[in-house]
């Protein structure tokens, strides 16, 4: 399957940390998760964009973005998201992977060559309910060797756990949190409910903030920075 970017986002001034960037949206994803609320890219079926035109734009925005933000779908499904990220970073912008992990062989591959900045891995929820999550078998060593390989880098990172509360309950964060423990960066990301969310509106409800202010207290002395977004 040959990798193809679907969608732009000119300029976002949230998405990569201190940093203003341009996002990228690569197709498809090997992951279901219901909630995801990114259904339009998985299932796009429009043309991709020319890799060509997308240089050329990101080679004009050098006065006004910092960075590059690489998301999806899942953009370690493919073998050209190396060539692709190389080749920006030429032009001397900052990397940020979005990721979910299932492709720790490209992450370390990126991180050995100093092609990325910043990595995004979200966990989906405690290990033994990855399949009911994400409806897809799941390699659950190739989540952990993940993890390894970006706690062990020396870029910024932050790993991000999206919580609804049909899917995730305390006890599968309190786990996670079990086993992230000593990350830089652990974000609790309450789900938002929009037309695009994969198994439809009105599906799924987010937590209420006290609560979600009460699970971060238990959790938050495991981490250097624990925040909800």
């Amino acid at each position: 399957m040959k990798m193809e970017i679907c969608e732009i986002e000119k300029s976002s001034f949230i998405d990569y940390p201190g940093k203003i960037s341009t996002i990228l949206f690569i197709k498809g994803c090997n992951f279901r998760c219901p909630y995801c609320h990114n259904s339009h890219i998985i299932n796009n079926n429009k043309n991709p964009l020319d890799q060509g035109l997308i240089m050329s734009f990101l080679n004009k925005r050098k006065k006004f973005i910092d960075a590059v933000t690489i998301t999806g779908g899942e953009p370690t499904l493919y073998n050209e998201l190396y060539a692709l990220i190389k080749e920006i970073k030429k032009q001397g912008f900052s990397i940020k992977l979005d990721t979910n992990g299932t492709n720790p062989k490209i992450i370390e591959k990126l991180l050995d060559n100093n092609l990325v900045d910043y990595i995004a891995m979200d966990i989906k929820t405690s290990f033994k309910r990855y399949g009911d999550v994400t409806n897809a078998l799941v390699d659950i060593n190739k989540i952990k060797e993940s993890i390894r390989i970006i706690k062990n880098s020396d870029i910024d990172y932050e790993f991000r756990t999206t919580i609804c509360k049909e899917l995730i309950d305390k006890n599968d964060v309190l786990e996670i949190a079990d086993y992230l423990r000593g990350s830089k960066r652990y974000i609790l990301q309450n789900f938002r409910d929009r037309d695009t969310v994969l198994d439809g509106k009105n599906k799924f409800y987010p937590y209420e903030m006290i609560r979600l202010k009460e699970i971060k207290l238990e959790i938050e002395n495991l981490f250097e920075n624990c925040k909800i977004r």
